[in-house]
């Protein structure tokens, strides 16, 4: 079967970029601060570099190791390391999916917020604006009804720009746009940054933030927040690493580049709790009231806490919430790019589609189910069902599956590890494997059974029970049948690719890849 030459990074810088920028999105600026305070503030930083170096560094080795040795997409890889594995690239495959749809309207919000920074539409109340005027948003859940132009506009304008830098490619669309785009974000938050320590009461907020709580140390409950946010922070556990490590050329340092991005993405989460607790420092001192009133995370930070920060300040509240928004737009769409890329070289493997093809097709379906659903009165609703979900039971729970399969039912990470030492200039040893067989599937199990026992108890965030069957578990697992289905479905095309895949493997002894693709 005639095979199509499989697009490469045209540098490690290149690459580089790309991993950082998918693994810097919404969650740094907005979700990492507010994990921090919760949890022992400065002494939450030490279980936190533990996960980084036990966790999140041996995970980003693991998935460069398996996209780099089989040079295909998550679902192919799997399957030319076992048959069955196949199911689940799938099943990551929907996970990206499901997240595409929803992650794009948060962007087109931060875009939205952008031009509302300078012109100060939110008034004196951005809780009743946000979820009133802008979202317009439904008292409870149910059909999809009514349409929002506010927000489908940037929305639409959102997918035209990530499907354009796909259909360039690997090398000349997510390689150049990651090139400027990264150092884009850095430059405009560090001026973020240096504007909110000079504000009245930014000290108090960094105290709040820094001060270190030691008793922390012994709640077991902060060291399962670390590993937690070290685990959503640095895309690992859908496939994105996977598919960006499948583009290398043959040789490329694995080990030294995890290690580089996985601590660029924890220096970038610090730098954002550097500025959202200054500015959170500023708005408690300016009401007159403690940071914990003030402090929050997710979209309550983002669309309510900061468009109140940017109406006090007594000078340059536009710049401020200029360059907080686009920030949020930027690590957003590096993070967007990633995410649809897995589908996107998914079914480019599955059934020899070219790049404009698949793009058109694949990231056209995404984007045509996102712009249905999200400007809506109902969209807030499914998407915050959607993600938790998700997130919960979706990219948690395939990597443990990954990591009990991989590592304890085909015991295939001493071939990993041995890949990943051949091309890389720091070798790992035997704890890399003794962290993702014990030490991570321990921590990811306990997490799934926290979770569920919370899930099983009450209601998330209240929703009727029959809304989250069908937007919450319904979502979570159809996303594992749809992979066991694609999985199950003969397929020639995909069958000889394999089976071409495995011939060439076992030809070169199954140590290195010697092709530059396929």
């Amino acid at each position: 079967m005639a095979q199509q030459t499989r697009e490469q990074w045209g540098t490690r810088a290149g690459f580089l970029m790309a991993a950082i920028g998918s693994a810097v999105g919404l969650g740094n600026i907005w979700r990492f601060p507010y994990i921090a305070y919760e949890n022992g503030g400065g002494a939450f930083m030490v279980p936190y570099l533990v996960a980084l170096l036990t966790a999140g560094i041996p995970l980003l080795i693991l998935e460069y190791s398996i996209g780099h040795r089989y040079r295909s997409s998550a679902p192919l890889s799997y399957r030319r390391i076992s048959r069955p594995a196949e199911a689940i690239g799938w099943w990551q495959v929907a996970i990206c999916f499901v997240i595409a749809v929803y992650y794009g309207a948060i962007i087109a919000w931060s875009a939205s917020y952008v031009w509302f920074s300078i012109t100060g539409a939110w008034g004196e109340d951005p809780n009743a604006f946000f979820f009133g005027d802008y979202l317009q948003m439904s008292e409870a859940p149910g059909g999809i009804t009514g349409y929002v132009p506010a927000v489908a506009w940037p929305l639409i304008a959102v997918w035209i720009v990530v499907l354009a830098i796909l259909a360039l490619g690997v090398r000349n669309g997510i390689e150049k746009a990651n090139k400027v785009f990264i150092p884009l974000l850095v430059v405009l938050f560090l001026i973020l940054v240096i504007q909110a320590l000079t504000l009245d009461g930014a000290t108090t907020g960094l105290d709040a933030l820094f001060t270190p709580d030691w008793s922390a140390m012994a709640d077991g409950s902060v060291w399962v927040a670390a590993y937690g946010q070290i685990f959503f922070s640095l895309s690992i556990g859908f496939g994105i690493m996977v598919t960006y490590a499948s583009y290398l050329k043959r040789k490329a340092d694995l080990t030294g580049s995890a290690m580089v991005a996985g601590f660029a993405n924890s220096s970038f989460e610090l730098l954002a709790g550097i500025g959202v607790f200054a500015a959170l420092g500023f708005m408690a001192t300016a009401a007159g009231t403690a940071v914990d009133e003030v402090a929050t995370s997710g979209i309550g930070l983002a669309f309510i806490a900061f468009p109140q920060i940017i109406s006090t300040l007594p000078f340059g509240g536009s710049l401020f919430g200029v360059l907080f928004f686009a920030s949020l737009v930027i690590a957003g769409l590096t993070s967007l790019i990633s995410i649809v890329e897995v589908v996107v070289s998914a079914v480019q493997d599955r059934v020899g589609l070219g790049r404009l093809q698949a793009v058109l097709i694949v990231g056209g379906l995404i984007a045509l189910v996102s712009i249905l659903i999200f400007p809506t009165h109902q969209g807030l609703h499914y998407l915050d069902v959607f993600d938790h979900f998700i997130n919960q039971y979706g990219i948690a729970l395939a990597a443990l599956v990954v990591l009990i399969v991989f590592g304890w039912v085909l015991r295939r990470l001493p071939a990993f590890q041995e890949h990943a030492n051949s091309v890389s200039s720091i070798r790992l040893g035997r704890w890399w494997r003794i962290t993702l067989a014990v030490v991570t599937p321990v921590l990811l199990g306990f997490m799934m059974w926290d979770a569920l026992r919370t899930e099983l108890t009450e209601n998330y965030a209240g929703y009727p029970t029959g809304f989250l069957l069908t937007a919450g578990w319904g979502v979570a697992i159809g996303a594992i049948v749809v992979g066991a289905v694609i999985a199950l479905v003969p397929w020639k095309r995909a069958d000889q690719m394999a089976a071409h895949d495995r011939e060439r493997t076992e030809g070169t002894g199954q140590v290195h890849n010697k092709e530059e693709g396929h």
